[in-house]
């Protein structure tokens, strides 16, 4: 049995800020690391490879260099392999174009090394984007049967079940191998990389994927000129005012004060109250 999972190198959200004047991310400083829901798909794997030791985990990413860091991270927790696609003429991808050279280069590992993977395992989006397209794309583009938002899975009678979230609460859904599943955050964590595997992790050889490695694929479906969809550009919307905080406990005519502010900011049209005569 062959899984491969593919993950992506994001920047820390927690950390990340947005440049004031240029309105684009600020990475400088930031850490990189395995994006979660990816973490998620490799914890899946990493379950069902304890239930047999023979099965064999290969994880895959697209991106710079500096992407080794999340594959090698990858081999420190569970992977026994690892690709990376990368090529300045993939740079600039929007997610159709990423999910294109993905697939195209999960159709060379096989050709090259005469392996099938029998299941293809993916976060359900990655946190610096949101999308959630590009497991169903890779899904569309190799022709396999998908399933998202899993939570857990388990292989039964050549079948993998999949315990999935959905907005009714959770459910099971059964597909034949070879398939995708695209994975949620499930209710316990990923298991932590061992010193023993981080040492090995360290002298592994990553095998990298360029446009020389990929013959077949179509230059026009790459990178900026395959990409469709372009971010113009990216802010955070600014607070204008300082916040007013009132309270009927320390002022009774909080609610006048609070009348006014509305009127004085256009958000209301001037009221009139009057009392009842019970008070009210």
């Amino acid at each position: 049995m062959r899984i491969l999972v593919c993950l992506k190198q994001v920047p820390n959200t927690q950390e990340i800020s947005i440049d004031p004047i240029t309105h684009t991310l600020v990475r400088q400083g930031v850490e990189s690391i395995i994006n979660p829901f990816d973490g998620h798909a490799l914890e899946a794997a990493a379950r069902l490879k304890d239930s047999d030791p023979s099965f064999f985990i290969s994880v895959l990413s697209m991106g710079p260099r500096q992407a080794e860091d999340a594959l090698r991270e990858a081999l420190s927790i569970a992977a026994d392999n690892a690709y990376l696609v990368s090529d300045t003429a993939f740079g600039g991808s929007d997610t159709l174009a990423t999910s294109y050279t993905l697939s195209e280069a999960i159709k060379a590992i096989e050709q090259s090394e005469d392996i099938t993977f029998d299941l293809v395992f993916c976060g359900k989006q990655a946190i610096d984007g949101d999308t959630a397209q590009v497991g169903p794309q890779i899904a569309q583009l190799l022709d396999l049967p998908q399933i998202t938002n899993g939570l857990t899975c388990s292989l039964e009678n050549e079948e993998i079940h999949v315990t999935r979230e959905s907005e009714e609460g959770k459910e099971v859904i059964a597909a034949t191998l070879p398939c995708l599943v695209t994975f949620t955050k499930p209710d316990f964590e990923p298991r932590f990389a061992t010193v023993k595997r981080r040492m090995a992790a360290k002298r592994a050889e990553i095998k990298h994927l360029g446009l020389a490695e990929l013959p077949s694929i179509d230059t026009s479906r790459i990178g900026l000129k395959g990409s469709p969809t372009q971010v113009v550009s990216t802010f955070v919307p600014h607070t204008l005012k300082a916040t007013i905080t009132l309270s009927l406990d320390l002022d009774p005519d909080a609610v006048t004060k609070l009348a006014s502010a509305l009127v004085a900011d256009a958000i209301i049209t001037e009221l009139s109250c009057t009392t009842s005569p019970s008070g009210g």
